[in-house]
C-alpha cells in the first residue's frame, strides 16, 4: 500500500487528527477528554491503548510554542509598548490554547500514523544467544 492508498472507511490523516477520528472506521471516537485518549473505539472497538505515543508530542510543542509566543510578545512590546496587563491578558490565553491545540491534533496524528503503519514495539529476534 503505498501513501497515497488507504482501506476503504479510514479518513486522511489531518482531518482525522483535526476532529478526533478512529483511524479504522472514521466515526469521531478517538478522543475521551481535549486531549486523552478513549480506551477504545465505541464504534469498532479498535483499541487505542495499544498505541503508544508517549510525553513527547507536550514537550516538543511547549517548546516551539513557547518561542512562536516569546517572538510575538517581543515584536509586539518592541513596536507599541503596551503595559504589562495587555501582555498577560493577550499571550497567556493564546499560549494555552496553541499548546492544546496543537497537542491534540499531534497526538492524534502520531495514533493515526501507527495504526497505518502497523508501528509496535522493537523486539529482538531470536533467544539472544548467537
Amino acid at each position: 500500500m503505498t501513501d497515497i492508498e488507504k482501506p476503504k472507511g479510514q479518513p486522511d490523516v489531518l482531518p482525522a487528527a483535526l476532529f478526533g477520528l478512529c483511524p479504522h472506521c472514521g466515526q469521531k471516537t478517538l478522543f475521551r477528554s481535549v486531549t486523552a485518549f478513549a480506551s477504545k473505539c465505541r464504534a469498532c472497538g479498535l483499541d487505542y491503548d495499544q498505541y503508544n505515543v508517549g510525553d513527547g508530542p507536550a514537550a516538543f510543542l511547549t517548546l516551539i510554542v513557547g518561542g512562536i509566543i516569546v517572538a510575538l510578545a517581543l515584536i509586539v512590546e518592541l513596536n507599541f509598548q503596551p503595559p504589562i496587563w495587555v501582555h498577560v491578558i493577550l499571550w497567556f490565553p493564546l499560549t494555552v490554547a496553541a499548546v492544546v491545540g496543537s497537542l491534540r491534533v499531534s497526538k492524534g496524528i502520531l495514533l493515526i500514523l501507527e495504526h497505518r503503519n502497523q508501528a509496535r514495539e522493537g523486539s529482538i529476534d531470536g533467544d539472544g544467544k548467537e
